[in-house]
């Protein structure tokens, strides 16, 4: 089979891959076509132009599938409050921590002031 009957087949197997969405490389598209896995290869010049369709084809459909693919965004948007969740606990322990302390303080100050009120603990300024 002469080289250009060859392409035109392999374009018309890249064609069929683009309307059926699946995926595009040169062995899909060999195999399409009817012929062995490996069968398009760079080295050989009548395949430059089928080549560059098929990457080209691979890198639309590839731009395709991110664009309309949501879990990258819904990851993200995770991650993002899961950060922003431990911020907010980071926040609520350091307060937490602060309470007791106060509460502490709070205790001795109560103490010495009972005991300077019943005299037993004399008051140094």
């Amino acid at each position: 089979m002469s080289a250009k009957l060859q392409v035109d087949k392999y374009l018309a197997a890249l064609e069929r891959l683009k309307a059926r969405r699946e995926p595009i490389n040169n062995d899909t598209v060999a195999l399409e076509a009817g012929s062995g896995r490996g069968s398009i290869k760079k080295s050989r010049p009548a395949y430059a132009g089928l080549i560059t369709a098929i990457e080209a084809a691979a890198k639309e459909q590839a731009e395709r599938e991110v664009t309309s693919d949501p879990v990258p965004a819904l990851r993200q948007a995770i991650g993002e409050i899961t950060r922003r969740l431990d911020q907010a606990l980071d926040r609520e322990l350091s307060l937490l921590e602060e309470l007791y302390d106060l509460r502490a303080q709070v205790k001795q100050i109560e103490e010495e002031n009972r005991l300077l009120k019943l005299g037993r603990l004399a008051q140094v300024r």
